[in-house]
Order: structure tokens, then sequence, then C-alpha cells
């Protein structure tokens, strides 16, 4: 039977709702966890909450993975909020009086460049089950760093609120209108859905910590904690619920404009009994912002007493990492988290080092055994000897981190191959989602040679960091010779093969280097392509022909070369976005002067698209929602270009160059989508996510009636969808001649230019 012939058979006589049941479906490809030789591994996680009575019951948030939930404690997990609007996370409280009302802070209050803005307060009446999204006017744009809720009255909560994180400051809030908004402590009266800004002795300035006195609620302590120093930075405590405040000082730092990030505990069993982690002020890129000192109170904060945990607890980025608890009811038993986790067992007299698999603390909390439970940039572990063994807590829980630079096989459709936040590179090398580990710190860009597939480049941050496999990621060696280590870079550079030649390649600093034999050497060919400070976050080699370059840096400029990489003509100074490494540059499989630029940040066009080597740009944002993009793909087998944009909140699909977009397939968790590769062969698209691990979902071709792989009624479906039906919208006779047939699935493909 012809296509056409049984196409025609299957058509008649069903309903559009029939039709839509068959969207593309999105699956989960890992990593969750990644493996190395010893340890299993998962993404940053930011806040962690125990239940109080049932001690296998946790909730924990990925630093931009949702929250996500353990009733069998920790054996396995289940996202809870995975179609909530945002996947940022920095808080999370449970109510004392109900522990199935939960509450998490939306925005990752940790600094980093990826630490994204938030939309609110989440909230859950039924254990995690079902969310609500409150607060989004007060808050958005912000981020969370703590929530502490008044044991006597759970109607009334506190936040402490901080911008968005990055280098240069707020890069993580990618433009959003909200980032400005106020700062420092909030009170609810009314379980979260209104909020009052403290402001009564309290500076407008960025909240890193706010407490509760278990014995008297109305008794705060709040850390304000500008991580780049200010003369108002500090420990502050309000007697009277919020009211008014005043800053403590007596044995405190002084010239409080060279303090950075402040974190504050109470004592559960001894309330007078507070303790204070300090860190330095960071300059404008982060640097020398290390541990100022740490600090106990025996009353309440009238006096403190430094205690000696190190100047060296927090490395030189106390600004991402600062962390206590207090055991429940041994208020001499401390736990301080930085890049290491130290104990106290003598109130701060003594310290040892007790971390677990992973470095970089983010999160600590105590379960109802009594067991510490640990979130880091390794995912969550648990200690039952206080800190003295550790049991990984990893399996299943899906919040990896992944920089721009995935990798598809050119042979296997199960091979893929990506770098991500402070879990290195690992590969995925069969069904299922547990993933290999090859190359260790954080891992970026990644690179496997088409031509000659067992050929792997994966790097981790900074310049020259560069290595290479000739077995297909068994083993590596540097691949960085003629790279200077002193070149500026976006922390992570990018690189790419050319797609003729396998021997070259080319690798971006500031500049451009190039090798011709495999890695063995590099030689610089251009100039600084910035503006003087900056380094180059995209690199990318047009496929049908590796003369032509294009190059985007992370101080605005994009620029493109006709010569393989030696000569540039710069064709955008104002160009912003995220400052790490991003695909954010598409050249067109068949024509290398037609590029498409993704904008990924709010405000500002989305999807930009040149038929003529970048000289002028057309718009193609349509009704895409006004939210930043980070990549763009392109498929151009069919009659009509299909474009891709991976957006903050998933993907999204247009069929008509722009003009309209519909979010693309189903079961996408909302995530920040990194990077897409539109892997044509297999007819599927790859999605790498901050925070999500990666997904693949089908991707036919328009105009082949094909869209998912097999054709079959689920393409009508994709076409209705793209259509602008939805199920029971609108009715399959769509030529308006009384009969649901082959003319119908004609009229949908000619609207979009293709053919049956």
């Amino acid at each position: 039977m012809s296509r056409r012939m049984n196409l025609t058979v299957i058509l008649v006589g069903l309903s559009a709702a029939t039709w839509a049941q068959g969207a593309s479906v999105w699956t989960e490809f890992g990593p969750a966890p990644t493996v190395d030789s010893t340890f299993e591994y998962v993404g940053r996680v930011s806040a962690v909450v125990c239940s109080p009575t049932d001690p296998d019951r946790y909730f924990v948030t990925g630093a931009d993975g949702g929250v996500w939930r353990t009733t069998d404690g920790g054996a396995s997990w289940t996202p809870v909020t995975a179609d909530m609007p945002t996947s940022a996370m920095g808080a999370l409280a449970l109510d004392p009086s109900d522990e199935n009302i939960v509450y998490a802070g939306t925005g990752e209050a940790n600094y980093a460049n990826h630490s994204r803005y938030g939309l609110g307060v989440f909230k859950s009446y039924d254990g995690g089950d079902t969310w609500v999204q409150i607060a989004e006017e007060t808050f958005a744009g912000r981020c969370f760093s703590q929530l502490a809720i008044n044991p006597q009255n759970p109607q009334v909560l506190y936040a402490s609120i901080a911008r968005a994180g990055g280098f240069p400051e707020m890069a993580g809030a990618k433009q959003h209108p909200g980032r400005f908004g106020p700062l420092g402590v909030f009170r609810s009266d009314d379980g979260g859905e209104t909020w009052t800004h403290l402001t009564n002795g309290l500076p407008d300035r960025a909240g890193t910590s706010v407490v509760i006195d278990p014995s008297n609620p109305n008794v705060v302590y709040a850390g304000i904690g500008h991580i780049f120093g200010a003369a108002d930075n500090g420990i502050y405590k309000s007697t009277d619920g919020g009211a008014s405040w005043t800053r403590l000082s007596t044995g405190l730092p002084s010239n409080w404009s060279a303090i950075g990030r402040i974190t504050v505990a109470v004592a559960p069993s001894q309330p007078s009994r507070l303790y204070a982690l300090i860190s330095n002020a960071c300059d404008a890129t982060g640097g020398n912002g290390g541990t100022q000192g740490a600090y106990r109170s025996d009353n309440g904060g009238a006096s403190w007493t430094t205690i000696n945990v190190g100047t060296d607890l927090q490395a030189t980025y106390g600004w991402f990492l600062s962390v206590i608890t207090v055991h429940p009811t041994n208020p001499d038993l401390v736990f301080m988290g930085g890049l290491n986790l130290r104990r106290s067992t003598n109130a701060g007299t003594n310290w040892s080092t007790v971390t677990p698999q992973h470095v970089d603390m983010h999160a600590l909390a105590w379960d109802a055994a009594g067991r510490l439970v640990c979130g880091n940039d390794g995912g969550v572990h648990r200690s039952a000897d206080n800190g003295a063994t550790w049991t990984a807590l990893n399996t299943g829980l899906g919040t990896m981190q992944l920089y721009a630079g995935l990798s598809t096989h050119p042979l296997d459709a199960n091979i893929l191959w990506g770098g991500f936040q402070d879990n290195g590179s690992s590969r995925r090398t069969t069904a299922g989602v547990v993933w290999d580990q090859r190359l260790g710190g954080d891992g970026g860009w990644t690179q496997i040679i088409q031509q000659v597939p067992t050929r792997w480049y994966g790097e981790f941050q900074g310049t020259g960091n560069l290595y290479r496999s000739v077995n297909s990621g068994n083993t590596f060696a540097g691949a960085r010779n003629g790279i200077p280590f002193g070149d500026r870079n976006c922390f992570l550079p990018p690189y790419v093969g050319d797609p003729v030649n396998s021997d070259r390649m080319l690798y971006a600093t500031q500049r451009i280097y190039e090798t011709l034999d495999r890695g063995n050497n590099w030689a610089a060919i251009s100039g600084d392509l910035t503006k003087g400070q900056g380094a180059i976050r995209a690199l990318a080699i047009a496929p049908s022909d590796p003369l032509v370059v294009y190059a985007a840096t992370n101080d605005g400029n994009v620029q493109r070369s006709d010569d393989g990489g030696f000569n540039w003509t710069l064709l955008l100074d104002d160009n912003p976005g995220w400052p790490r490494v991003t695909r954010e540059l598409r050249v067109d499989p068949q024509d290398p002067m037609t590029v498409y630029l993704a904008g990924a940040v709010f405000g500002a066009p989305k999807v930009r698209r040149s038929t003529d080597g970048g000289q002028t740009w057309s718009v193609l944002d349509g009704d895409l929602p006004d939210v930043p993009v980070n990549v763009i793909a392109v498929d151009v087998r069919g009659v009509q270009t299909v474009l891709y944009a991976g957006s903050d909140t998933g993907v999204f699909r247009s069929v008509d160059m722009g003009q309209s977009w519909r979010r693309f397939g189903d079961g996408l968790p909302t995530a920040a989508v990194i990077d897409l590769a539109a892997d044509t062969p297999r007819n599927r698209l790859v999605a790498a996510t901050q925070g999500r691990g990666v997904w693949v979902a089908p991707a036919g071709v328009l105009g082949d009636l094909d869209f998912d792989g097999d054709v079959d009624i689920a393409d009508l479906s994709e076409l209705l969808t793209d259509f602008g039906c939805e199920a029971g919208d609108c009715a399959g006779d769509v030529d308006g001649d009384g009969d649901t047939d082959i003319a119908d699935l004609s009229a949908l493909l000619t609207e979009y230019g293709g053919v049956v």
C-alpha cells in the first residue's frame, strides 16, 4: 500500500482528540547519577529539609533542578515541581505544625554565573504532590537564600532575599525586569501569600541568612552580606518579630565594607548560642572571597568570640560556599561547610574535617533519626555518625547541570559525551541514565570527531586544560601545547572541529588558536576579538564551508572570519547574554552565510537570523514568550526549515521561520535548556539542561510526513498542533470539504510550504 493510501485509510473517521495523543515525548537520558571509579554523583543541591517525624522523608532542591522528594530515605527520588514555571531553587521549609505544607523559595542565592533568578515561592499543601506559585510579583528576578517559619505561629514566615549571582554582578538574572527589586528580609503573616519588606534598621541589601529563636520567635537574626562588601553589611537582630532591627557589634569585625557573605545559625537546644561564618568581600571577578572568620555567641548575640575554623574553609569563594548547622540536642556539636565540611564537638574550640564524597557544601539538615544530611555539588550524602562516614543518596536524582558543548556519536545512538558543573565530563555508552565520569573538575565543552569517532576531546575550567582520547574516552592525554595558560577565558573555552579536515580544530580564548595535527600543537591565528577585557564564549564553523567561522564574546562582540579564523569582520558590538561558554551561534548546514543567534536575556531579541553573513539581522521571535533563549538548533531536511529554541523554560519549535512558536514535545521538565543537538540521522532532538540532565525527543522532517521517526497518525497530531489546534479545539476537516481525509493533511502541509 502506498504511503498516501495508507494515511488516507488511517485518517478517515478519527477525531482531533485522537490525533492529539501522538505528540513527541521527551525521554530522560541522565546522568542520574554519573559514576567514577568509586562514587556516584549528581548535580548541585542547594537546600535540604527533613521530616521531623519520618526518618525516611526528605525534600531537596537541585540548584537548577527543582524540588525532589524521597519517602524511602534516599533510595529513590521523585521530582515534584517539574511542571512549575522555574527549576531554579534556593530555600526550603516545612510547616512545623503540618509537614504536608512545604515551601520552596525559587532562585538560587549562591552567586555563581549559573545561579539563576527566581519567580517567587512555590507552596504545597499535600506533601509535594501539587504546588501553587505565590508572591511572584514580590520576588521575581531575585533569589531566596533562606526561609524560616515561626514555630508557634506557622502563618508567619521570614525570607532572606538576594540578587541573582554572577560576575559581572547579576549575570544570573539575565536582565530579568525584577532584578533590581528590594533585598534583605521579608515577613509574611498569611502563609506566604503576601509579604512585607522589613526596613526599620535593616538595610536594603543582600539577605544571606535569616533564623528564628525557637524559644522566643519574636527574636530573629539576619545576615546581611553583599558579597562585594558594603558598610551596612552585618549581623542584625530583632526582638519584636522584625518590626525593628539592631546591628550586633561586640566581638565582630568592624570594617564591614571588607566583609562579604554572612551565615548565622541558632543552637536549637540552647537558643542563646549562635554561630556565624563570615567571608571576605570578593572582587569583581569573584576572587579573594575566602573565609574572614567564624564566631560564637553565648548570650544571644550581645557579644561574640572568634572560633578558629581556619581561613581556608571556603577557599577563595565564600560567596558560593557558606552553611552551618548545630545538632538538635547538643549545642556544642556544630558543622560549618565551605569547600570542605568541618566539625567541632566543643563549641568551636577544635575542628576536624569530615567532608563527604564530594566537596562544595551548600545545605545541611538533620533527619528524624538524628542523621546529618548534606547537599553539595555532588548531590546528597548522609552520615549516621556525625560525619565519620557517609552514604551517597544519589540514585535517580536527576539534577545534573550541563554546560554547552554536548556531543553526539555518528554511529551509536546511545553514546553521548558532555561536561557538567563541578562533576567533570562523562559519557553515556548504554541505554539508561547512569553515565561514566572520565575527566574531573568542571567539565566544559566536548567534541567527538565525527569523521574519526574514536577521537574525543574534553576539558576542565581555565585556559589550556584540553585533553584528547583516541579510544572513545577510555583514557585521555593533554592536547594543549601552544595554548598559554595566561590567556583570558570564559571559564570553559569553546573549541570546534573542522567538518572536513579531521586534523584541524579551533580553540578560543580572547583570540583563536588553530591546530592542524589533532591538538598536538596549537598556534594563535587571530588577534583579540573582544573589547579588551573579555573572552570568546561561542564559536561556530560553517558545516558547508569550514573557512567561514563565527565567534561571540562575553563583552558583546559578534564577528565572522572568511579565511578560517585569521581575519575577522565585526558584525555586532552590543550582543548581551550569559558570560559562560554558550552555543548561541548556529550556522545553517547548507549555507555558510545564513547564521542564527540566540539571545539569553529578557527584553531583547531571542532568535535572530542573518542571510548575509551577519551584516544584517532579522528577528524571528514571533510569539515566543519573553524568556531567555540560550541555543538554537536547525533542521533543513524538509521543504521548510524547522527551528528549535532552547530557552530557560524548555524547547520551542517554529515551522514558519519564526512567525509562530509552540512548545515542543511532552514531558520535558521546566528547566533551562543550555544546548541542543538536531541529531537528524536518528530523527531526534537532544537537549542538555542546566539542572535536569539530558533529554531526547523524536523530531522528524516537515514535508516528508515523518515528524517522529515513524509515519503514522502521530504525524498528523504534530501538524495540527503546529497549526494552532489543541486536543478538541478544532475539527480534523482542515480544508472544509466536509470530510476528514488526506486532503486535510495536504492542506496543513501546504500552509507551511510542504508537499504531500
